[in-house]
């Protein structure tokens, strides 16, 4: 006999679950128990935001469902937002929900929600176990849901009183996977595709990638001479060093790029959703004319929701990549195409000089050069993460983490959640100085489990993309953009973990070197210059075009 506690610790022991996230509550102290009892690692956060992100960025490093634990009400609605996280990245992850006992339901209760509705819309599934002897049966499916087809998240609510309650039930063994596999007709249809194109482009993303996935993308397209664009924040899918790699198809994209995209006369899609990032609000590719579309993804419901496929493939990227770099190499007709799309990639990493002291461009620079290639780097959401897409070169899969839904605050919790997967390996946050105070406060978890990750602050004084946008559509009418920061450093430095502020560009490399020697969690705070907002344009800059298109467009009235 076990509680619903123990059984459901039991299980993910067994299921390989490593580590979970939490903040207690008292809704689910059996659970509390059971990972006592089993020692599973429990990592107290101090937001469930922040612990669902950390159990997403779980996900995303090792392709197994990420655990997060929260408790009813305010807990599960502060969670959703790493549950939308997972979702529009495609993650796969489990929140557990401390839930109500089951008799005191729909009288609206202390912290009561009805989870089936709350997360109908955010999870792949959302379901309340009722029996303690049916937890077996969730747990397994739940696993399995998080996995299968298009990976995301699941959201299991588990009354108070079920998980206490006691039952002898045997466990289910830990789910196995589909076997995956493409047919010949499938391969050759694809390659068929290709061979008959004269402008091609390879268009990379989604979820399920491995280290050998990677290195079969960069032997069949450098065999074949194609060009390879990645979709938004996906840039550790090929070495960016690849003669074959030509950029990243996120927000402030190369504009050569991204007439390139439009411009193909096929497009081959393995693993991407092609989202509105990527086809610039769906204006570089219009779904009504779709340009020849070759769509290889894991979800039949994905292929043609969007745009029409000549070849649709339902199947992982991966398995398809490692099929076609078997295929015998093919000299086709786009040799020129693809080395000026290389050539384009080179000219938009030349560095465009930002005003002030201390340069985004020449920091991201740095790191490029500088970093371990095994190093994980994350980010939120804010005009500092442009910088970090144009200038850095990721060269092994499986070093950048970072979030497709676009939502701030996600950096320093993934950076953590990576830091605790691979002790070893270094981690670097980069975040602006509004996504940082958005989850700062989990440096106290840091701290507590000796998470040694550098965050680098970019700290100009406003919600960066908000005011770009601002004072493009309403220049000089500047409302809620400017912020009022701490001293970031000393922040980090009370917190227990290592602070430094760098104000001149030679400052920062030594500053780098004093925060990994100190061998805790440390805050190294940019002072930037007030005037920098994006890699290629001032406020003023931004603010004269925007007053010159509202002009234009009175004269035209």
């Amino acid at each position: 006999m076990r509680h619903g506690g123990q059984i459901l610790a039991d299980h993910l022991a067994a299921y390989g679950v490593e580590r979970v996230f939490s903040v207690p509550g008292e809704s689910f102290l059996a659970a509390l128990d059971g990972l006592y009892e089993r020692g599973i690692p429990n990592i107290v956060c101090r937001h469930e935001g922040a612990a669902a992100m950390m159990a997403e960025a779980t996900g995303k490093l090792t392709g197994r469902p990420g655990v997060a634990f929260v408790t009813r009400g305010p807990g599960a609605t502060n969670a959703a937002a790493g549950v939308h996280i997972a979702r529009q990245d495609s993650t796969p992850m489990i929140l557990f929900v401390g839930q109500i006992a089951r008799g005191h339901r729909d009288r609206e209760a202390f912290q009561e929600l009805d989870y089936r509705r709350v997360f109908g819309g955010l999870a792949k599934w959302a379901a309340e176990v009722d029996q303690v002897e049916r937890l077996p049966e969730y747990i397994s499916r739940a696993f399995h849901v998080a996995m299968s087809g298009r990976p995301g998240p699941v959201v299991l609510a588990l009354p108070e009183d079920m998980l206490s309650s006691f039952a002898e039930v045997a466990d289910l063994p830990p789910p196995v996977a589909p076997v995956p596999g493409v047919s010949e007709a499938q391969v050759a249809a694809v390659l068929g595709a290709i061979r008959g194109a004269e402008r091609p482009l390879l268009v990379v993303g989604g979820p399920a990638w491995s280290a050998a996935a990677a290195a079969d993308l960069r032997r069949f397209a450098e065999g074949w001479g194609l060009p390879v664009a990645v979709s938004f924040r996906r840039q550790d899918r090929l070495d960016n060093d690849s003669p074959a790699y030509v950029g990243d198809l996120g927000v402030g994209a190369n504009p050569k790029l991204a007439a390139r995209l439009a411009a193909a006369d096929l497009l081959v899609v393995l693993g991407s959703r092609l989202g509105d990032v990527a086809t610039g609000g769906y204006e570089l590719i219009d779904p009504a004319r779709p340009p020849r579309l070759v769509h290889v993804h894991a979800d039949a419901d994905e292929l043609g929701r969007v745009f029409r496929p000549e070849v649709s493939v339902c199947a992982p990227a991966p398995v398809m990549v490692a099929a076609l770099a078997r295929a015998p190499v093919f000299a086709g007709r786009w040799r020129e195409w693809a080395a000026q799309a290389r050539a384009d990639y080179e000219g938009w990493q030349v560095p465009v000089a930002t005003p002030g002291a201390v340069r985004m461009e020449a920091v991201v620079g740095w790191l490029s050069q500088n970093l371990p290639r095994n190093a994980i780097l994350t980010n939120g959401a804010g005009n500092y993460a442009a910088f970090l897409h144009r200038y850095i070169r990721l060269r092994e899969y499986g070093t950048q983490l970072a979030p497709t839904s676009g939502s701030m605050g996600y950096g320093f919790p993934a950076a953590i959640a990576a830091k605790l997967a691979h002790p070893a390996r270094m981690v670097v946050c980069m975040a602006g100085d509004g996504c940082f105070q958005m989850t700062l406060n989990e440096m106290s978890t840091a701290v507590q489990h000796c998470a040694a990750v550098i965050v680098i602050v970019a700290n100009n004084g406003r919600y960066g993309t908000i005011r770009m946008h601002q004072e493009r559509e309403y220049p000089g009418r500047v409302s809620g953009t400017d912020l009022v920061n701490p001293d970031f450093a000393a922040l980090a430095m009370a917190y227990g973990g290592h602070g430094e502020v760098v104000e001149e560009q030679g400052a920062f490399s030594a500053a780098f070197a004093r925060a990994v020697a100190s061998g805790k969690p440390a805050v190294i705070e940019l002072r930037l210059d007030r005037q920098m907002l994006t890699t290629g344009q001032t406020v003023d800059q931004v603010r004269a075009a925007g007053q010159a298109k509202l002009d234009k467009g009175k004269t035209l009235k």
